[in-house]
Order: C-alpha cells, then structure tokens, then sequence
C-alpha cells in the first residue's frame, strides 16, 4: 500500500536535557577545530540513530530511514516512523489504524506517523554516545588539520627528531609540535649511503609526499632527493630566496658527490660566490648537513659548450664540440687532466652528463692530436 506522507501533527516524544551541553562543546569545538555544528550535529543524529537500533531490547534490526532524531539546544528527542495499516505483518514497522487513531485522531491507511520513543533509559547510552562522536569529531579535525598543514609542505624542507629506528632500517622522524606533530618515515632507500643515525638526532628533510593513515597523516621523506640540496641553500643563501640568483639544475650521488648550476637574475651578482658564502660558510654548512658530501657550484649557460665545459670543473678543457643531430659532445682535455676529468669511477663525467643532459665523450689531447 502506498505510503501518504502529507504532513501531520505528531505526538511529542519525551525529551532528554543534554542539548545544552552538548551544543556547548559543539561551538567550542567550532572555535577551536574550525568543524561546522551542523556537521557535528548531523554526525551525532546518525550515531544515535546507530546507537538506538542497536540498543533495542527486541534486537531488531530497524532501517535508519525509520528512526528520526531530533537534537536541538532544548534537548534530545526520538520517534519511529510505522506505516498505518489495517493488518499489522511487521509490529516493527508498522501500527494498525485504530492504534494510529489513538496517537493521530485523523491517521488514515498508508499515513507514515511517528510514535514517540521513552528514551529515559537510553539516555545514559545516548549520552556516552555523543561524548565518543564529538571525541572522534575533534580527532579526525586534527589529523585534518595536519594533513593540510604537511601537504602543503610537500616538495619542502622540514627539521625533525629521530624517534624510531625499525630493524627493518627504515627511520621514523617525529615533525612538528603539539597538534601539529606527525610522524615521518625515511626510508632505507632515501637515506644517505654511511650515514648513521641514532635516536634524538635532528635531521633537515625533504618532504616527498603525505599520505591518509590511521592515526594521521604520514610523511614521505628523502635525504638523498636532489632538491634537498637546493632547499639547503635556499636556507642559507639569501641571494637565492630573494629571487638574484636562481638554481638551474642539480645532479647528486647522495653521500659523495653533488653538482649545482646556477645563474645570476640580475646584472652585478657572481652567482657562485653568493652560494660559496664568505670564506665558504654557506656551502659549508650544507656539505655540513650532507655529512661531507663534496658540492661542486658551476655557472649555467645557454651555450651547451660552455656549459659542459664549466660542468667538468675542476678539470681544464680545451674545446667542447656538438655531435651533429645528437644530444651529445665530444671533449678534449689536457692529458694530465683526463683523470680529473672523468673523475673516480666515472663519477665527474657522469655527474657532468646528467647536470648538463649531454653525453659526454672525453678524448685526452694527445689521441685528439694523433
């Protein structure tokens, strides 16, 4: 039989007096979180409205769409909504007419009717329940919170302590203060090969990414990311922060061996030396960071030649060649530069390709001459 839902007088339910209260800590919540009362007050009506169904001494299991709630600052009230029928099938769900007529004089057959719940003995669970929502409410606000706060840092350099060292090797790293305190993990892979770490270390981090977990967000972080090394000296070089000089690109070997192109932004300023520091103080303090690891600070160049030719450094060249249709040059060196020039195992020359994007073949003079 259809359903009528035109709307009725409804008999009033008995009240429960903690609405004041509990608006009370909703606004507080509101101040502090920043979390909607509406929300919190949607939030609470659907845990009731859980807690009711599960509460119920028939243990029957009642649709949601069947128990209304009605929680204001006045107090706390509940109704069943039961279908008028002439036979009754579902006791749960539905009410016969003359029943109907007694609580709604002018119920008809299909009317939906609301009948008033005591919930005097349910008020202590109605209570406790309210208490356990707003408590989860302020818990998922602070993990909301500091999920933006650390998302927005993603790419970015972040200080934290070494809490934890899992045998697995992978370091956990506690970041931030009071609410905003998280945790993140370094894993093996992104730290820096030799480096050592004990608990209570303070460590500079570059932050990968932040991810959802159960007791809050998770930061992703790496030590061995080239862009820890320009975060570094955007720290400690103000030219750089200010816009003067400017950061082109950066290849590393975490651990041994980094090389930065940089350029100057603005006519008069020797963008190495403004990184170098006075008497080395800035690139010493991020070597210093970087547990010895060697820095090599070169000038960009819109000339590939004298671009490769500058990312060789310390070795001399004598000429740098394009290989026509190819990403890729041919070097000549001194002979007795040919070692530094491509460096321990390969390291200067390889670094040097992957500063510059070019393949680099070096040729020691004397060949070249023959």
């Amino acid at each position: 039989m259809a359903r009528n839902t035109r709307a009725k007088k409804q008999p009033e339910a008995p009240k429960v007096d903690i609405g004041a209260e509990i608006f009370a800590s909703l606004r507080d919540l509101e101040k502090i979180k920043g979390i909607p009362v509406e929300y919190m007050v949607e939030r609470l009506k659907q845990a009731l409205t859980n807690a009711y169904r599960k509460d119920r001494e028939d243990h029957r299991d009642i649709p949601a769409e069947n128990v209304v709630v009605d929680l204001s600052e006045k107090g706390l009230s509940m109704h069943l909504v039961k279908t008028v029928v002439e036979e009754v099938e579902d006791d749960t769900l539905e009410i016969h007419i003359d029943a109907a007529r007694n609580l709604q004089p002018d119920a008809q057959l299909g009317d939906c009717i609301s009948i008033p719940v005591d919930i005097q003995k349910f008020g202590r669970i109605a209570a406790q329940t309210a208490k356990q929502v707003v408590i989860q409410g302020i818990r998922e606000a602070e993990r909301g919170v500091v999920y933006e706060s650390y998302s927005n840092k993603s790419q970015e350099l972040i200080t934290g302590t070494v809490a934890r060292i899992d045998p697995s090797g992978d370091i956990f790293v506690r970041v931030g203060q009071g609410n905003e305190a998280s945790d993140a993990v370094l894993r093996t892979g992104e730290q820096i090969p030799g480096e050592e770490y004990r608990e209570g270390d303070v460590i500079k981090l570059y932050v990968l990414e932040v991810s959802r977990a159960t007791r809050g967000p998770m930061v992703h972080v790496s030590r061995t990311h080239p862009n820890l090394v320009r975060r570094l000296f955007e720290l400690e070089t103000p030219e750089i922060a200010e816009g003067q000089v400017e950061i082109r690109n950066i290849a590393r070997e975490a651990g041994s061996r980094s090389k930065m192109a940089v350029r100057a932004a603005m006519e008069g300023i020797d963008p190495v030396g403004a990184c170098v520091g006075p008497r080395g103080g800035r690139v010493g303090a991020v070597v210093e960071e970087l547990g010895g690891e060697k820095i090599d600070i070169v000038i960009w160049s819109e000339d590939p030649c004298e671009y490769v030719k500058a990312a060789l450094s310390p070795a001399d060249v004598i000429s740098v060649t394009l290989v026509p249709g190819q990403k890729a040059c041919r070097v000549v060196v001194p002979d007795d530069q040919l070692s530094l020039a491509i460096g321990k195992e390969g390291q200067n020359a390889r670094l040097s390709a992957r500063l510059t994007g070019y393949k680099i073949d070096i040729k020691p003079a004397s060949q070249v001459d023959e």
